[in-house]
């Protein structure tokens, strides 16, 4: 047994000890009206006579009582203020019971606060969020009523990310009106017949009136707070729409559509095409690209599939037009004529943020200010330009401009081995590039774990990638018609020739040249719009959602959070909502895919989140063995001693289709069990979800009532 848990368990121990003496020999007896009220004169007298030992003991057992959430601090309160005084035992009372509330509080965060965040990690990010924020205004406002029991808020905020010091100051503060109103009664001790005569309806009202104050005035204060902020900016007599979205991707579309549905009046502004990065230069262009490449790829393979070997004859600009085809087939999807008919005000042309009520608009439309009551920012994100030396000799190609061209590189240097480098590379390798990616750690795709990156490496190199891990670039040189990208490797310096380079280093959100910084909105450390978690930025009316944001820059999130920041937008005065980023799921479409939801290994490790697992290889499945894919896996984090899932790592051929079943699963709050007890068809890719729940419900099969079955059996037998 651990040491720090042989603690835990003897500090149990003797808190249950101490209960339990409490009660055996009835001390509770001696904290009623009756007794105090019968020995007030002796009480009184021996406080005369030892006044040093009487404050001591009186606050050694004020203190004991609260931190240990026993009953009778009322009795212990009364008592203080007709023994000592008024002022005295204010002073006493007030300090005791904020010290006894704070050992109160440790106790409980020593003992089970990591205890709950590992079980309920996901359902408590948002509370523990907001604590952090705006904590001590909670605190102060639940000090205020007694209604709530004071030992209920001790041991559940010990579970939350308030700092002890802040807990202490509120506490002592929040705590004092109700002391002082019980030191009052105490001092008239004498008058009192029952402890339900000190609390009557009418000061109950009045507390739960001071309760209700805090929240008044955070109302206030905002409203203040926006006069302030507003103060500069005269509002638009009339609005010419409910809500203005500057930018025309995923997140903008979907702002837009949302509020056209609940028939506000909405304008959407984009400065080049509808459909943003996703439709243009991102999802879509490079899924089409990625197929042209896979059937390269397993007609590369012909021969463990039984057919002859064969070789695929392409034009490599043909296939570039195709992707181009592509994303023309989809974009009547996000079009300006199809949002026009959804009753959305499309505007071409440069959005610039005039004022928090005001957007110019400068294009087709010519030079036009619009009045607004709302700002939707989704302006996207751009591919991310080191400052090596000597890059501005060169075209560097980004995922933005890489599908302008139409003749194949024959030396194809990737720089940056996250989702999007991966994929490109892999396409790229399988269209007849000499490849070589290159990354400065010792892994790809660091978001995932490492034994998800290490098997897409492994296809990378046998698929002839040339695999530079530990090299950081530092140099592009340029000697005649050679380019080479000059990298630190081991304490050398490594040349690497190439003819195009593809930068795939992340991406910056765009946030410059739309009058945001002027008007001073907030901007992270990387440049994302920084918001609550409402999505308002520091202006109420203004709210972000998509890459801009850079919580994930992914087109199902943009379009997730779209969702909250239109109807906070709209209908915010009424009532906002907090978005949830409790199960996001994303995929990189390497080949095989790595498909991803909740936490993984890596993430559990790093927040110290308890947690089972269990991991199904692919090799075993029928279905992959049929379609010569059996490689990867299915990993399935869960609750130690549970089937309630923390998240899924699939490695595997369509494992960002597999891994649906574990999204819903997790949104629903369905455990492993309900998955092994639900039909798959055979043979599929998604039947390795359920060997995985197997494999779990066999690590916890019952011992004890099987060992129980076999003597039946075996009795049934004689």
């Amino acid at each position: 047994m651990k040491k720090g848990l042989r603690f835990k368990l003897m500090l149990i121990a003797v808190v249950l000890i101490l209960f339990w003496l409490f009660f055996l020999f009835d001390l509770d007896r001696y904290l009623s009206l009756a007794v105090l009220k019968g020995e007030l004169d002796l009480l009184r007298a021996y406080y005369e006579g030892n006044k040093g030992v009487a404050i001591g003991v009186y606050m050694v057992i004020y203190i004991a009582a609260t931190a240990l959430s026993l009953p009778g601090a009322t009795i212990l309160t009364l008592a203080g203020a007709a023994v000592f005084g008024f002022f005295t035992s204010l002073v006493m009372v007030s300090f005791a019971s904020t010290l006894g509330a704070t050992l109160a509080f440790l106790f409980s965060r020593y003992m089970f606060r990591d205890w709950v965040r590992a079980r309920f990690a996901a359902k408590i990010a948002a509370i523990n969020e907001g604590m952090e924020k705006e904590g001590g205004f909670y605190l102060f406002t639940l000090r205020l009523v007694p209604l709530f029991p004071f030992f209920m808020i001790n041991l559940i905020m010990g579970l939350t990310p308030i700092s002890t010091g802040l807990f202490y100051l509120v506490s002592q503060i929040g705590m004092l009106p109700g002391t002082l109103i019980y030191i009052n009664a105490g001092t008239q001790l004498a008058r009192i017949e029952s402890l339900d005569g000190i609390l009557s309806f009418n000061i109950l009202f009045a507390f739960a009136m001071l309760g209700i104050f805090p929240l008044v005035a955070k109302k206030v204060m905002g409203w203040v707070r926006s006069k302030k902020i507003y103060a500069n900016y005269p509002k638009p007599k009339k609005f010419d729409y409910n809500m203005v979205v500057i930018g025309g991707g995923a997140a903008g579309l979907v702002s837009s559509y949302i509020a056209s549905a609940v028939k506000a009046r909405v304008a959407l502004v984009e400065e080049h095409k509808m459909g943003g990065d996703c439709l243009n230069t991102g999802c879509v262009p490079s899924k089409a690209l990625i197929a042209s490449a896979a059937l390269l790829a397993k007609a590369a393979r012909a021969k463990e599939l039984g057919l002859e070997d064969t070789r695929i004859p392409f034009d490599f600009a043909a296939v570039m037009e195709r992707v181009q085809a592509i994303v023309q087939k989809v974009a009547p999807h996000d079009s300006v004529e199809r949002y026009t008919g959804l009753g959305v005000d499309c505007f071409t042309g440069r959005a610039t943020v005039l004022s928090p009520f005001e957007v110019r608009v400068t294009g087709s439309c010519g030079d036009r200010v619009l009045t607004t009551r709302n700002i939707i920012v989704a302006t996207g994100a751009a591919p991310m330009i080191p400052a090596l030396k000597g890059i501005e000799k060169i075209k560097v190609l980004t995922s933005d401009t890489i599908w302008d061209i139409r003749r194949l590189p024959e030396r194809l240097v990737v720089l940056g081995a996250g989702p999007i480098g991966c994929e490109l590379a892999q396409a790229f390798l399988r269209l007849g590039s000499k490849v070589t990616l290159v990354q400065r750690g010792g892994r790809i795709l660091k978001k995932e774990d490492n034994d998800a990156g290490k098997i897409v490496m492994e296809r990378f190199v046998a698929e002839g990638m040339d695999l530079r891990l530990y090299h950081g670039a530092k140099e592009i040189r340029v000697h005649g018609q050679e380019k080479y990208l000059v990298c630190d490797h081991e304490d050398r310096e490594v040349s690497i020739p190439f003819d195009q380079i593809l930068v795939a280093l992340g991406r910056t959100p765009n946030t410059r040249g739309f009058g945001l910084e002027e008007l001073g909105v907030t901007l992270g450390p990387r440049g994302q719009i920084q918001t609550n978690g409402f999505l308002e930025t520091n202006y109420p009316n203004i709210f972000c959602c998509g890459d801009v944001h850079g919580q994930y820059q992914f087109t199902h999130t943009a379009a997730h959070e779209s969702w909250y920041a239109a109807v906070n937008a709209l209908f915010g005065r009424i009532k906002k909502f907090r978005v949830d980023y409790s199960v996001i799921p994303w995929a990189t479409y390497t080949d095989p895919e790595v498909a991803r939801v909740g936490i993984n290994e890596q993430d559990a490790k790093e927040r110290n989140i308890d947690y089972e697992m269990v991991t199904y290889k692919l090799d075993d499945l029928d279905r992959a063995m049929a379609d010569s894919c059996a490689h990867g896996f299915v990993k399935v984090l869960t609750l130690p001693g549970r089937d309630k899932i923390l998240g899924v790592t699939i490695v595997g051929h369509h494992g960002a289709d597999s891994i649906a079943e574990f999204v819903l699963a997790m949104k629903q709050g369905i455990g492993l069990n309900k998955i092994l007890g639900t039909i798959h068809i055979y043979p599929t890719m998604a039947e390795a979800n359920k060997y995985a729940a197997g494999l779990w419900k066999k690590r916890h099969a019952p011992e004890k009532l099987l060992a129980w079955a076999e003597r039946f059996h075996t009795w049934m037998r004689d």
